[in-house]
């Protein structure tokens, strides 16, 4: 595009980024190109202040319905359109979840993607290395089979969708699908479904999908795993036991008993050290999570981790760059 190119030559030949140049696109372009460029720095403007006064999950939100992400993808009717509009409300879900953990003391959009980018790290292993577990979608998975296979997020709106339940032919694509996942299997086959799930933003109770109940009972074990214990029991009655329980409310399961421990306050003198001599054995003492001791490191790459295990609150992966911690010993 001309314009473009105008706007790059622009910013390279007076020696400014090219969202310097974006800036004064109305006066380089003008008319209605100028005007379309200037309502795009707007709303990157807009996004840029949603990120630095809200939570992860509003700022998020905001971009996905601004940027016509959502309408874009929701009014995508095939099969693939489907699939990225609810990719991107799982990705909305576990921005929600993120911020109504009582745990994430920052909840801001750059603090959960941090937290992803130790999450994706630690996925990038060697398959040398020994088992690993391979996610991907239902149809990436046809032709490929595995020894074990989970198929989650067995519950009615979200397996089949929701939005494949407006014809027969669409709900029989979707029953389609679940026979190419239940088929990769070659020795054990795990399926699971939640009693809540994120849904949109907002806590929603859930029913076990029906394709679970068309399976024949006498290739199914059944557990329901409970706040006390797993528990074996039938398939009809679980399915049964789950719809009433849903039908009458749920009440979330709480950690410890529902007894939050006392959060750790760090005293009055404590200053962060340097971490770049770091190293395993090292007792060390975070503002959050109290007092550790470094188990591993992993300076593989740009960004130097290392694994503590603390005291109160057991085991966590910490980015060196980001955790304020001191060296104690």
């Amino acid at each position: 595009d001309t314009s473009v190119a105008k706007l790059i030559v622009f910013a390279n030949d007076n020696g400014i980024e090219n969202w310097q140049a974006l800036l004064s696109a109305r006066n380089l372009l003008g008319g209605r190109t100028g005007a379309a460029v200037e309502g795009f720095v707007m709303l990157i403007k807009s996004f840029k202040l949603a990120i630095e006064t809200k939570d992860a999950f509003e700022a998020a939100m905001q971009i996905a319905k601004e940027s016509g992400i959502l309408k874009d993808l929701y009014n995508d009717k095939t099969v693939e359109g489907l699939a990225r509009h609810e990719n991107v409300q799982e990705l909305l879900n576990g921005i929600k979840e993120f911020v109504d953990n009582p745990e994430n003391e920052d909840k801001s959009l750059g603090a959960f993607l941090q937290e992803v980018a130790l999450l994706t790290d630690n996925d990038k292993k060697d398959e040398e290395d020994g088992d690993y577990v391979t996610l991907m979608t239902i149809h990436s998975s046809k032709g490929l089979e595995f020894k074990h296979v989970y198929i989650v997020g067995m519950e009615e709106d979200l397996f089949p969708s929701q939005m494949m339940l407006s014809s027969r032919a669409d709900l029989e694509e979707e029953r389609r699908l679940f026979y190419v996942a239940v088929t990769r299997a070659e020795k054990s086959l795990t399926l699971s479904f939640a009693n809540t799930r994120y849904r949109f933003g907002r806590l929603k109770t859930c029913e076990p999908s029906r394709f679970l109940e068309e399976i024949d009972k006498r290739y199914i074990k059944a557990t329901h795993v409970s706040q006390r214990e797993p528990e074996s029991t039938s398939y009809s009655s679980l399915i049964k036991s789950i719809k009433k329980t849903n039908s009458a409310g749920n009440i979330r399961p709480t950690k410890n008993n529902g007894v939050k421990p006392k959060p750790y306050s760090p005293p009055t003198d404590f200053k962060p050290s340097d971490t770049s001599g770091l190293t395993e054995g090292m007792k060390v003492e975070h503002p959050k999570f109290g007092y550790g001791t470094v188990t591993s490191m992993d300076t593989k790459g740009d960004n130097r981790k290392a694994i503590v295990t603390f005291d109160q609150v057991g085991e966590k992966t910490l980015l060196l760059s980001f955790a304020k911690l001191r060296i104690l010993s």
